[in-house]
């Protein structure tokens, strides 16, 4: 199984991003996948999920603003990062999970992306 992470970048607060995770070995279909990033100093932390029988899930400060989705036909799955702020500055990576089941914890995924740098500027 392998992730492709791509599409961040640099961007000005209030900007929009979108991000692309290509996968090879696996499919999104059946499975779930997550969105996590990770800033300097911190744990990663799950940003978003979605799962072919539960559907989308995201944690509270980027509801409203993110929306991840999938493309079956192409086994890509996107997070679109609108009204981007400064504290969304970090390394995102995608990840997989065979289970239908989204979950919030790094160790509950079994592959990984090599993700990709998104810096938002004041």
């Amino acid at each position: 199984v392998q992730l492709q992470a791509s599409g961040g970048g640099l961007v000005q607060a209030g900007g929009s991003l979108r991000l692309s995770c290509a996968a090879s070995g696996c499919t999104f279909v059946t499975g779930s996948v997550g969105w996590f990033r990770q800033a300097p100093g911190r744990e990663r932390e799950f940003v978003a999920g979605l799962s072919w029988r539960t559907g989308a899930a995201y944690v509270d400060s980027v509801k409203g603003r993110f929306t991840i989705s999938r493309d079956s036909e192409n086994n890509t799955v996107y997070l679109q990062m609108n009204s981007l702020i400064v504290e969304d500055t970090a390394v995102y990576f995608c990840a997989v999970r065979t289970s239908w089941i989204v979950k919030f914890g790094v160790r509950d995924y079994n592959h990984w992306g090599q993700g990709t740098l998104v810096t938002v500027s004041s």
